[in-house]
């Protein structure tokens, strides 16, 4: 574990280019009995198994990780989707990859705050990648599987924080529920040295991932219609966590329907009103 913020942002890369990616225990049963059927019947197709382990941020990159690194020793490059992913290596070696998987509920057995905070953080990821998905079908984009992925993926390097240093987690989180109007960057950057959203960029291009995902989870690339999906998905689900009427999202709620409203070409009350179906 880590314990006190590293010296820079490579250092940071390192560290956790190395770590250990736990994953949901929905995501280990699914793939054990998964296991058993192709065991028995070899029915078991790509689309199935990502259709299992899609909604669990950890799995996905951890699958993602995997196939690049291989994608990497072939020379070829990397699928952009968990279903090419699982194409690419294949049933049997897939199943043999992941056979021994630690879980979040293994790896923080003894942390429960962490736990709590890392499955808030993955709730709070899958809302964005509804919305980012809806925002991508709006405009039918040819790329709305990619985009709902980057979503999802966007704050990794949040959860991964949860896992590896706990204690700096939860100090990062005791200050944002503390007060709202700070920035997020500004409390990262004063606990840990760095923004976490430049600590994701880095460990995605390390690990080869493939340029369009990490192209759709660079903040700093916000007029592409893409990468504003993505980042209107994660910025609504983060601001609205809590509730719709929270205090917090009443104040940042506004701009981000504006934002949305001009993204899809929408008037304000019909961007809001899309924006809670997409959540009901």
């Amino acid at each position: 574990m880590i314990d006190k913020a590293l010296p820079s942002l490579r250092a940071w890369t390192d560290a956790f280019s190395r770590v250990q990616i736990p994953v949901l225990p929905g995501s280990v049963a699914e793939l054990n009995q998964l296991r058993t059927i192709e065991e028995t019947k070899g029915t078991v197709d790509a689309h199935t198994l990502a259709e299992g382990l899609s909604n669990d941020p950890l799995m996905t990159l951890k699958v993602l990780v995997h196939v690049s690194r291989y994608c990497t020793r072939l020379s070829v490059e990397p699928p952009e989707t968990l279903v090419g992913a699982i194409v690419m290596q294949g049933i049997t070696p897939f199943f043999k990859a992941f056979k021994d998987t630690t879980t979040v509920l293994e790896w923080l057995h003894e942390q429960p705050d962490a736990l709590s905070g890392l499955i808030k953080v993955i709730t709070r990821a899958r809302r964005a990648a509804h919305f980012a998905m809806g925002f991508a079908l709006r405009r039918q984009d040819e790329d709305a599987t990619v985009i709902q992925e980057a979503a999802l993926l966007h704050d990794f390097t949040e959860m991964l924080l949860w896992c590896h240093a706990p204690k700096l987690a939860l100090e990062i989180a005791t200050r944002q529920k503390a007060d709202y109007t700070i920035r997020s960057v500004d409390i990262q950057r004063e606990v840990l040295g760095i923004e976490l959203g430049d600590l994701s960029q880095e460990l995605m291009r390390l690990w080869q991932l493939p340029y369009l995902l990490i192209k759709c989870t660079d903040d700093h690339n916000a007029a592409d219609p893409k990468i504003r999906s993505v980042m209107l998905g994660v910025r609504i689900a983060r601001h609205t966590q809590y509730g719709w009427e929270d205090q917090h999202a009443l104040a940042a709620l506004p701009d981000d329907v504006n934002e949305v409203a001009k993204l899809l070409n929408l008037s304000y009350d019909a961007a809001y009103r899309l924006l809670q179906g997409f959540d009901n």
